[in-house]
């Protein structure tokens, strides 16, 4: 078996072949399939609106009340516009707190949206290797098959005995098994990409039009803070502005009452009497204290997360840079192994045909090109799936 036949066709393009009423779809397009169908995009979409009303309404002013009333003591009529004071120093804190949140909504948003181009991307991935797996299997199924008949034929002209035949007959039968457990996979990988998308997972629909290719050897640089971070410091800061509006709401605010009343007989008829009022609150109940404390509890809490994502953070990068490194190691090294188990099975299969060796020493050599091949294959997604990671964890607000 030439495996360096093989590896053009099994990894750079390794798509099934197309049914007509199958779409072709590209990495990109899966991407954006699930990032306008999806579930998590929604939720994401949701949390963002949300947040971004709770600003709205938080800078809103509050409005006014207008009370008309009537009295048999002189003046009969009364009518009265209450307007509470948004005071400065209160109307600060409650737009800050909720512009930190918002942002902090934002940040979890475009995070979300970054996981989940990294599992629909990290699916396709896989899908592509088991496409390339399944097609690996067919060939080495088809090429069992012509050995085993290499063998028949040299059983009746006498070079081999019922051995050799029996054996080949193993083999093609192992690796006819092989082939059709691949393809359910690819199958089933095939199907994972379209409930990634948000599409009926039950049939195919689509087919693979990008190929498995290795990632660039170099990884993409920290550029800023990433999204995990900066959403945990914008809830920090949320929860900072929160619990400055509670230590400021000790005194609520004071609000302003304007008026006129009429229909006094000591007056000339049809005169306006205006009535000017302030109306405070008087803390002698309630001091805040509840409020303030849950607000320093969820500051608190918010200052432990943001010091865990931290360390959490440069952690994960840590391990998937260096998972980058050691799998972009591995491909350079399945690439010498992959080219020497392909000239030892070549080579093995013409000393057979020329009666030169048996045929298990031909096995052992096609199953280690098959295995090397396949081990190339896995590391090839793998390097994809640990290039994905990185950019995951380095994505930043400015460019997630």
């Amino acid at each position: 078996m030439r495996v360096s036949s093989l590896v053009v066709g099994l990894v750079a393009v390794t798509t099934a072949p197309r049914v007509a009423a199958q779409q072709p779809v590209t990495r990109a397009e899966a991407v954006a399939a699930a990032l306008a169908r999806g579930a998590r995009a929604a939720f994401g979409r949701a949390d963002t609106a949300r947040a971004a009303g709770v600003l709205r309404a938080a800078r809103a002013f509050p409005n006014p009340s207008l009370a008309a009333t009537y009295t048999k003591d002189v003046p009969h009529y009364h009518y009265i516009a209450d307007l509470a004071l948004d005071l400065p120093w209160l109307r600060s804190a409650r737009i800050g707190a909720a512009a930190s949140a918002r942002d902090a909504a934002r940040y979890g948003f475009a995070f979300e949206r970054a996981a989940l181009r990294f599992d629909v991307d990290t699916a396709y991935t896989r899908a592509l290797a088991a496409a390339a797996h399944a097609r690996l299997s067919r060939r080495t199924a088809s090429d069992a098959d012509s050995l085993l008949r290499m063998a028949r034929l040299r059983r009746e002209v006498g070079d081999v005995s019922e051995l050799d035949v029996r054996l080949a007959e193993v083999n093609a039968g192992q690796l006819e098994n092989v082939a059709v457990d691949d393809s359910l996979a690819a199958l089933d990988a095939l199907l994972g990409v379209q409930l990634a998308m948000g599409l009926p997972a039950d049939t195919p629909g689509i087919t693979l039009a990008d190929s498995l290719v290795p990632p660039p050897d170099s990884a993409p640089d920290d550029a800023g803070e990433p999204l995990r971070v900066a959403a945990a410091a914008a809830s920090l800061s949320s929860e900072q502005r929160a619990l400055t509006l509670a230590h400021r709401s000790l005194m609520p605010a004071p609000s302003v009452q304007v008026g006129i009343e009429r229909s006094d007989p000591a007056e000339p008829s049809g005169t306006l009497l205006p009535t000017v009022g302030l109306s405070l609150a008087l803390p002698f109940f309630n001091w805040n204290g509840g409020e303030i404390a849950q607000a320093r509890a969820a500051r608190d809490r918010a200052q432990a997360d943001l010091d865990l994502t931290r360390r959490e953070a440069a952690a994960d990068l840590s391990r998937a840079r260096r998972g980058l490194v050691a799998a972009l190691t591995r491909l350079a090294r399945d690439r010498r192994l992959l080219a020497s188990a392909d000239r030892v099975a070549g080579m093995s299969l013409r000393a057979y045909a020329e009666g030169a060796i048996p045929l298990a020493n031909v096995l052992e050599a096609q199953r280690n090109a098959r295995e090397a091949l396949g081990r190339y294959v896995d590391d090839v997604a793998l390097a994809n799936d640990a290039a994905g990671a990185v950019r995951l964890l380095t994505a930043t607000a400015a460019q997630p």
